[in-house]
């Protein structure tokens, strides 16, 4: 299997943080630690900001300890680290449709966002970059989870910052993130490459919900031209790629790259109920910051699926 290197573009508006500080929430999660090695290579002192309870952790970023509830360690980090830019990734993510996880994702989704940037406001110039969902409503329908919910209500504190105390920020309504190094073996791509990697057959639903997929890579990009680019303040953009790729056309085009000739798996497990088709639109992402998903769907499931196969055979050996 033949893996294309990723494109770099020759201008890239990331040097604008070479040499500031940018401090990153769940910066140790799948998408953070691609948005810490795309902050390295353009130049930035990059921050992480971690729970008071996680791990020792090392190399060249600078990990402080806060716990996100805490409006008050929160503010002495962000006075202690000055930074340019804030980019809040630190999340809990469920989509079920459960209504028990509704204080729960208030919690870890809302408060948190609203923690950081309070903060951010005593903090004069610095921009924030705030994750949001792409199953954020954008009509009068209800949320379709307590997740799509919490976000939404982040991405109303946002506005109401911003209009209210022109807080730089910018919401990034992100689609669903695949790539390389993404340890939650319940999400569809890793399952499957995991799977396929051990030879065996994956375990999913009916395959036929249609899914915006968007390459992590691709969205590590976004946030950082949403940190410097100087129309994104104020707007709320959705990243993906705008089109739709079924779960069971994910899951052949794996088996296809993989050279898996067997059963797929396909309709091993029951479908989530009241899932919908959400798709983002990539015109005001590419108007306001000049970004759009640049890695086609195949190109990113072979990189992700050579990373799994490597790092599966790794674990096997040892």
């Amino acid at each position: 299997m033949t893996v294309s290197p990723l494109p770099t573009p020759a201008d890239d508006p990331g040097a604008a943080l070479r040499g500031r500080p940018v401090l990153v929430t769940g910066a140790s999660g799948f998408l953070g630690r691609h948005l810490v090695r795309r902050l390295q290579r353009v130049g930035a002192e990059v921050h992480g900001l971690t729970r008071p309870d996680a791990p020792a952790r090392s190399g060249v970023v600078t990990w402080h300890r806060a716990d996100l509830g805490d409006a008050d360690a929160v503010r002495a980090v962000v006075r202690e680290v000055r930074p340019a830019a804030i980019v809040h990734l630190a999340s809990q993510v469920r989509g079920d449709r459960d209504g028990d996880l509704a204080v729960s994702m208030l919690e870890a989704n809302t408060r948190a966002a609203v923690t950081v940037m309070t903060a951010a406001r005593e903090e004069p110039g610095a921009r924030v970059v705030l994750a949001g969902s792409i199953e954020e409503p954008r009509t009068d329908e209800p949320p379709v989870s307590p997740y799509a919910a919490a976000k939404a209500a982040a991405t109303g504190f946002a506005r109401l910052f911003h209009a209210q105390d022109d807080l730089p920020v910018t919401v990034l309504r992100i689609a669903m993130v695949y790539g390389p190094d993404q340890p939650d073996v319940r999400k569809l791509v890793p399952h499957v490459c995991t799977a396929l990697a051990r030879g065996h057959a994956p375990s999913v639903g009916s395959g036929t919900r249609g899914v915006d997929w968007v390459y992590v890579e691709d969205v590590a990009e976004a946030l950082v031209f949403a940190a410097v680019r100087p129309d994104a303040p104020g707007r709320v953009l959705d990243v993906g790629s705008g089109r739709a790729a079924t779960i069971a056309e994910v899951v052949a085009e794996l088996a296809d790259l993989a050279g898996h000739r067997g059963p797929l798996g396909l309709g091993a497990r029951e479908d989530r109920r009241d899932e919908h088709v959400h798709l983002a639109d990539p015109e005001p992402a590419a108007e306001v910051l000049g970004w759009r998903a640049r890695t086609p769907l195949r190109d990113g499931l072979a990189r992700t699926l050579a990373w799994y196969r490597d790092h599966t055979q790794d674990a096997a050996a040892g």
